[in-house]
């Protein structure tokens, strides 16, 4: 699965996660903090540009604009504390980003696949988790609720890959796409409805993972049927 850049980088990736995780609760090391978050997606948007040449052009550039949304909402969360404003359009830069991955996966879709268990998992996961924190959001109701529709949509889709993609592709992508789920809804929970206990841990390492699954899952996605 890995080649020896991708090996290499992997390494590489794990230490700057690592670096974000010591530096974002040592406030001395504000300043470090503020490198090593963007890092992260960052340096998977060089890997794209270095190994993804054999990528359709069009899936190339939808995975790079996800990467290059998705870094500059993290740019944007970094400076919450100063307005809630920053939360807003980091939110708008990550639902763009989901809509790009969204429209990957589907362009990568196997047109018989029909993941409907899975499907249904994903919704009735989705109404619990609305049900539940619904009553704590207040006038941000409306765009979570949007926000929610778009990761889970794009979540779906990722299912739709099955049969399209290699076996390697479709599993890296599938679990990439329930840890963005994941990290999101941490992210909800401990924002509006309850403080989670190390939340920014789990938060990042379940972002940082499932930027790398997806990121490496459409680097490996060999096709097995022509459907575009």
């Amino acid at each position: 699965m890995l080649n020896p850049t991708l090996k290499k980088f992997s390494i590489i990736y794990v230490v700057i996660v690592i670096i974000e995780l010591i530096t974002a609760h040592i406030s001395q090391l504000e300043f470090a903090h503020y490198i090593a978050k963007p890092a992260i997606v960052f340096s998977l948007i060089m890997l794209v540009a270095n190994q993804g040449q054999h990528l359709k052009i069009t899936h190339r550039f939808l995975l790079l604009m996800a990467l290059g949304l998705s870094v500059t909402g993290d740019i944007l969360l970094m400076f919450v504390p100063r307005s809630e404003w920053f939360f807003i359009f980091g939110l708008i830069a990550f639902l763009l980003g989901h809509i790009c991955y969204l429209i990957l996966f589907f362009r990568q879709r196997h047109k018989k696949t029909k993941p409907f268990l899975a499907i249904i998992c994903l919704y009735l996961y989705s109404l619990l988790f609305g049900y539940v924190i619904a009553d704590s959001l207040g006038d941000m109701l409306y765009p979570v609720i949007l926000y929610e529709i778009v990761i889970l949509l794009m979540a779906s889709a990722a299912f739709l890959r099955k049969f399209a993609v290699s076996k390697l592709s479709y599993l890296l992508v599938v679990f990439g796409a329930i840890s963005f789920l994941l990290s999101d809804s941490i992210l909800a929970v401990n924002k509006f409805y309850m403080t989670i206990p190390l939340s920014g841990i789990w938060i990042m390492v379940s972002y940082a993972l499932a930027q790398y699954l997806i990121v490496l899952g459409i680097l490996n996605s060999n096709s097995v049927t022509s459907n575009n």
